[in-house]
């Protein structure tokens, strides 16, 4: 019996995209039933860094309290730094949409888009 080799668009330890395939975190797409793909930004809430540097602001007006207002307002700040936006690889298939993978990298996820678009365009 002779195996038929499948067309490989993308692989790596979490991921593989084959012609008739999407494996992404132990989960499996058929890549027939995938009507389109992209790469979607999921933006984080900046709300928690402002209130914690704001009560930190009121804080640094009554005297004793300045310490601790002073620490709020570092903490508010490095908290705001470290707040970075996700990208997904965003699947739909019927009337749904899935985010399949969520990563900070976003030209990871723009690789993996591209070989599912390729995928895509391979089956048709």
């Amino acid at each position: 019996m002779e195996t038929e080799q499948k067309k490989i668009f993308y692989q790596d330890p979490k991921v593989t995209v084959t012609q008739d395939k999407f494996v992404s975190d132990g989960e499996t797409y058929a890549i027939k039933d995938i009507s389109s793909v992209s790469n979607f930004e999921i933006v984080k809430s900046k709300n928690g860094p402002s209130m914690l540097m704001a009560l930190g602001v009121i804080l640094l007006v009554p005297s004793g309290m300045r310490i601790l207002g002073g620490i709020l307002v570092i903490l508010g700040f490095v908290w705001l730094f470290s707040v970075k936006n996700e990208y997904a690889v965003r699947i739909s298939r019927n009337a749904d949409e899935i985010n399949s993978l969520v990563s900070r990298d976003r030209d990871y996820i723009q690789k993996i888009v591209d070989a599912l678009n390729e995928a895509i365009i391979f089956r048709e």
